[in-house]
């Protein structure tokens, strides 16, 4: 069984951080959430990776390799553009031949990984297996309408009237009876061949399509919230560890991290917390679910309920919550009158301020 890591797509609903960075590199307590789902792929004992990439693809190669660090063995499949699910499988033709496959979505994540749903697949062997989720909004995900029996019999991709309120999960089980539906179906009024579509396919030609509704925690990291999250679901697991520096004069309570190279100086931190190698905090207090990145400078300020990438440094602001920090960003107070705010902010950024 081989496995279809997507990681292309232009991550719109990150930005600005995508504008230059990988939604699938933006990292969950420290790490990328791509590396969780290739972690849970090579503990359900698949080896053979092909990973679909865009724009980003020096990136997430430079980030991923040749795949060893991971237990595996990663093939790059370049897609010009996105265009689709079903366009990735499509194009990935060659690289999976004629084995069974695991299509999984990197910026989802999904705890307790995919290990039971791939040997349940392997035992069974059903043409397609799906997983779904219930969720208050399906209107912007694929939707799946089960009939009394818990069959599938259809799918909707974002529909503006939900048939239910199943939304299809980014981990999608195929053998290889999925090459002649993606090769069948023709583009949708977005312009991508969607999987949605060729699901259905398959249900109108009576395959065996099986669907799973799990009942754990499962994110699609596609936006600032769902990031912070996330976030924080993993941050809860985490166990306490000091590997840098903390002064006699720091308060640390409960599940703290604090990595190799880093440096707690006169400062509150509050777990679960992680601290990124080479980050110095000094005069400050951190607070619950909060991971800062290597190498960032966080001086005279609070963070709490936030993350923050590398290279950045945060000084003398009183207090931040609930944000999502890019790398080699500078926060600082103004200065002078009048008071005001001084903002350089890209594309579809959005700030609140307190008037």
């Amino acid at each position: 069984m081989k496995a279809l890591v997507l990681s292309g797509g232009a991550g719109t609903r990150l930005r600005p951080i995508t504008h230059t960075s990988a939604k699938q590199l933006v990292p969950v307590a420290n790490k990328p959430v791509l590396f969780y789902g290739l972690e849970s792929i090579a503990a359900a004992g698949i080896t053979e990776v092909g990973m679909i990439v865009g724009d980003t693809a020096a990136e997430i190669e430079e980030a991923v390799g040749d795949g060893s660090k991971f237990g595996l063995q990663v093939t790059y499949i370049p897609q010009e553009r996105p265009l689709g699910l079903a366009h990735a499988v499509l194009i990935a033709r060659e690289f999976l031949g004629d084995d069974d496959f695991v299509m999984y979505l990197g910026d989802n994540f999904i705890v307790g990984g995919i290990a039971a749903l791939v040997d349940g697949f392997r035992a069974h062997r059903p043409d397609a297996q799906i997983l779904l989720t219930h969720v208050p909004d399906p209107r912007a995900f694929g939707v799946a309408e089960l009939d009394a029996a818990g069959q599938v019999i259809g799918l909707e991709e974002k529909p503006e009237t939900p048939k239910s309120d199943l939304a299809l999960v980014g981990v999608y089980l195929f053998t290889p009876v999925i090459h002649d539906a993606v090769r069948a179906i023709a583009p949708s009024w977005r312009g991508e061949l969607e999987i949605t579509h060729a699901i259905q396919h398959l249900i109108d030609a009576r395959a065996d399509v099986r669907s799973t509704v799990i009942r754990g925690y499962w994110k699609d990291t596609g936006n600032v919230t769902d990031m912070l999250e996330v976030n924080r679901t993993v941050l809860e697991t985490v166990a306490h560890r000091i590997d840098g520096e903390v002064d006699e004069r720091c308060e640390l309570v409960g599940r703290v991290v604090v990595e190799e190279g880093a440096r707690i100086v006169n400062s509150r931190i509050v777990g679960p917390v992680i601290i990124g190698s080479g980050t110095v905090v000094e005069d400050s207090y951190v607070g619950p679910f909060t991971s800062v990145a290597e190498n960032c400078r966080v001086t005279d300020s609070e963070l709490e309920f936030s993350i923050v990438l590398r290279d950045s440094s945060i000084r003398g602001v009183g207090r931040i919550e609930s944000s999502l920090i890019g790398r080699h960003v500078e926060v600082t107070p103004t200065t002078g009158m009048p008071a005001a705010h001084r903002l350089v902010l890209g594309d579809h950024s959005k700030v609140q301020i307190r008037s």
